[in-house]
């Protein structure tokens, strides 16, 4: 069988993380995949470098990026189509809004051609949301509703992509399957030499008697990390041991940073930057609390990583966040609700068997749920029954 995934880019982020993983597991059990994408260019970071010395190939497409782009757009889809001329695959199997497009449009063109052809695209997010102006919204619907029409099977990374897709009109229910997004399990649940640990921490100048809450996440609109600082301001004083970890980089940092200093929290708020993907289980063990406030996921890697990792989460109660955090692994709250948020977070930060209560339930949760091993034998299994 021959698969061809296509994604937008390949920055730093579930979808991509997802997509490479998918990539590799396939190639490894003899099929024969390509992935074509775009120039992973971003402050966000790059995970190109891992596509190297892979079992399969890739294609990166200059033209393909993130913005809305007519001219780079119509060259990007004209690239994908002779690509996917010249590969003659079973299966197109797209990711993310710019790519699930332009490759769903080139795949279905090739139809013509291979009627057998099957095409794949999965929902890691949705590019309408509640944020954001209604027309441009009814745009995006509207052009998804087209995609769909060229699409013979959605996967999810969450139930609650499945129900707000249905709910917009975009596709059939017997088309869609939710498989979680796989993670690097072995990485996050083996417990790393405290001394480790201890380092991490005091390379940020972390005492290590603090109880820190570190959030993993672009520092990037509607990421929520404004509402981390507001409730900050009042759990510094309450809890003089507290500390605040932001590990990402993005276009509002600098923002952010200047933010912080402003507010005379500077000593309590640390900034990592970009880390390396490698280094997320070494940060995240070197916390207490994983507090995660966007208002727009598909399902945040970062809650199952988390709770790999034995720590408790507190989350908005977004999108596919209820389907791994619940009273048992952590706290649900209501979005920008700064008292709720500033209630759940000094609950746990003083109550540290309760911490470590809900970050063994947690880790119990999500071993099966998010292996890779689960998530491609679901992906396998679609594929081989759609060619069927």
């Amino acid at each position: 069988m021959k698969i061809v995934h296509i994604i937008t880019r390949l920055i730093l982020g579930g979808a991509q993380e997802n997509t490479l993983i998918t990539c590799k597991e396939l190639a490894e059990r003899g099929y024969d995949v390509t992935l074509i994408t775009g120039p992973a260019i971003g402050p966000e970071g790059e995970l190109l470098e891992q596509t190297k010395n892979q079992k399969y190939k890739t294609i990166v497409v200059d033209e393909m990026i993130r913005e809305i782009h007519p001219l780079k757009d119509l060259i990007s889809y004209y690239k994908i189509k002779k690509h996917l001329e010249e590969l003659q695959p079973d299966i197109v199997h797209t990711h993310s809004a710019k790519a699930g497009i332009l490759g769903r449009l080139a795949a279905d063109k090739l139809k013509t051609q291979n009627p057998k052809l099957k095409i794949v695209h999965t929902i890691h997010g949705l590019a309408f949301h509640p944020y954001q102006k209604e027309l441009i919204n009814k745009v995006y619907v509207a052009i998804e509703k087209m995609a769909a029409n060229r699409t013979d099977f959605f996967i999810s990374v969450a139930d609650a992509m499945t129900q707000q897709a249905l709910a917009a009109g975009i596709g059939r229910s017997e088309q869609y399957v939710t498989a979680y997004s796989a993670i690097e399990e072995d990485n996050f649940l083996t417990p790393l030499p405290q001394e480790q640990l201890k380092e991490f921490r005091r390379k940020y100048f972390i005492p290590e008697d603090a109880v820190v809450l570190i959030t993993v996440a672009r520092l990037f609109k509607l990421k929520g990390h404004e509402y981390i600082i507001e409730s900050a301001k009042e759990l510094s004083q309450r809890f003089p041991q507290a500390v605040w970890l932001f590990v990402g980089n993005g276009n509002l940092a600098e923002h952010f940073k200047i933010l912080v200093r402003h507010l005379g929290l500077a000593q309590k708020i640390k900034f990592t930057g970009l880390l390396p993907p490698s280094q997320i289980p070494l940060a995240i063990q070197a916390s207490d609390i994983l507090v995660h406030c966007s208002l727009r996921e598909g399902l945040a890697r970062t809650l199952p990583q988390a709770m790999l990792c034995g720590k408790p989460v507190v989350s908005f109660d977004i999108d596919g966040a209820k389907e791994v955090v619940n009273e048992n692994t952590g706290r649900l709250i209501e979005p920008k609700n700064i008292e709720q948020l500033i209630k759940a977070c000094a609950e746990l930060i003083e109550n540290k068997q309760l911490r470590e209560k809900l970050g063994a339930a947690g880790q119990e949760s999500v071993k099966e749920k998010f292996s890779p091993k689960v998530m491609v034998d679901k992906i396998e299994h679609i594929y081989q029954k759609l060619i069927q």
